[in-house]
């Protein structure tokens, strides 16, 4: 028998079964037309976001990084609920303006923007987060032949990164960003070009629990930012601190502290020379905003023994999961939190592993849970499937076709 990982607070039972916003697992198939079926509660993702700002400072903003969940009906309702969105290709960025969003509160990051995306951005007045000399100089040439301003921000390199991060993005050599000392030459360049220059971009990594990594993350993104003001002569505009806050995902994983973090930095941003006296300050979030917000429905369509052991096989797997199978960078995998949602208030009765539909053994949602006894039409429920879960899976690997999704 494996550990699952925490069920997110919030989720409870409603005649037997799991419910989310008001409605059972089964009233939401059924609503939906078939499985497999994500589904993302609005009552979370507004706690969220409220809880975020009442431990963060007043100063600092909250921004979406949409990568985590680009469903537009989400960013319908957090373009109501923070502050600004980061895109990072040009697809993301019409997604993000057909749900509303105003392009001035729109951040354009990622290596590799190619020309028509430079082009549009600053035609529509989207601050690119630019990744190197090159993308700079041609978002320059760009907006002298469009006849407008670029507003370039530059994203950083740091020389540090984020210690107990799940994915590291910043410290040595690095595809993303400019290396910390050749940004003041960059700005200069940009200010003296003529550009709107923004400021600074710095995402040193991602999917940290500890609020102490966090904390000395951020203290030593104002430090930097404060060396690099000094250097170039001219107070930026904008500081995006980057992200770094996780969600529990697997067995022993304990929520990061936010109001430890917003504490400290509250301190941190009262510590500040005058010199960033007017510059605006945000954090850029994407699972920590929507990831515990999902949950992941699949029907199971078959149960066999194999060898003693049951497996419970779903109509939905690793094609719309990749990250629960452990396909997504993972390297020990560990089980994501599971229930049988439409016996969720049932006790463990059985060991089974619940596998997808697909012609791999990488298809399989949870290892050795111990569960209630299940048959063929229960549903299965995947939790913390908000972030990176529908787009960020082969939907179309063997032909399967996506997920539905719902906003409850």
């Amino acid at each position: 028998m494996k550990a699952t990982g925490p069920i997110p607070l919030g989720f409870l039972g409603n005649e037997g079964e799991l419910a989310i916003g008001g409605m059972t697992a089964s009233a939401l198939v059924d609503q939906a037309g078939d499985t497999p079926l994500f589904v993302y509660s609005i009552d979370h993702l507004r706690q969220r976001v409220a809880d975020l700002r009442a431990a963060m400072p007043q100063r600092l903003a909250i921004h979406y990084a949409m990568k985590a969940n680009p469903y537009p009906a989400l960013l319908s309702l957090m373009n109501g609920l923070v502050d600004g969105f980061d895109v990072a290709s040009g697809g993301e960025l019409e997604l993000a303006l057909q749900a509303g969003v105003d392009a001035a509160k729109i951040s354009f990051a990622g290596p590799g923007k190619r020309d028509r995306e430079l082009q549009r951005a600053i035609a529509l007045g989207v601050t690119l987060n630019c990744e190197s000399e090159g993308e700079a100089d041609r978002a320059l040439r760009i907006g002298a032949e469009l006849g407008l301003t670029p507003r370039i921000a530059i994203r950083v390199n740091p020389s540090f990164d984020l210690k107990g991060s799940g994915m590291k993005m910043g410290g040595g050599a690095k595809q993303f960003g400019v290396d910390a000392e050749r940004v003041p030459a960059l700005a200069r360049h940009l200010i003296a070009q003529g550009a709107d220059w923004r400021g600074f971009h710095i995402y040193a990594g991602s999917q940290a629990l500890s609020a102490d990594a966090i904390i000395a993350m951020q203290a030593q993104t104002l430090a930097l930012v404060v060396d690099l003001t000094d250097a170039i002569g001219q107070s930026p505009a904008r500081v995006n601190l980057g992200g770094g806050f996780g969600i529990p995902y697997f067995p022993g994983d304990v929520p990061v502290d936010i109001g430890v973090v917003g504490h400290a930095l509250t301190e941190a941003f009262d510590g500040l020379p005058g010199s960033l006296a007017s510059t605006d300050f945000c954090v850029e979030l994407g699972r920590y905003l929507v990831g515990e917000a999902g949950v992941y429905l699949t029907r199971i369509v078959d149960r066999k023994v194999s060898h003693g052991e049951v497996f419970l096989i779903t109509d939905g797997g690793l094609h719309h999961q990749l990250a629960a199978s452990g396909n997504f960078g993972t390297v020990i995998r560990r089980n994501y939190p599971v229930a049988i949602a439409t016996r969720y208030e049932a006790e463990p009765e059985e060991v089974a592993s619940i596998v997808g539909c697909l012609c791999t053994p990488l298809d399989k949602l949870s290892d050795q849970a111990h569960l209630p006894h299940a048959d063929v039409g229960d549903l299965v429920a995947i939790f913390c499937a908000g972030a990176y879960g529908a787009s960020a899976s082969p939907a179309n690997f063997l032909g399967q076709g996506p997920a539905k999704e719902m906003l409850v």
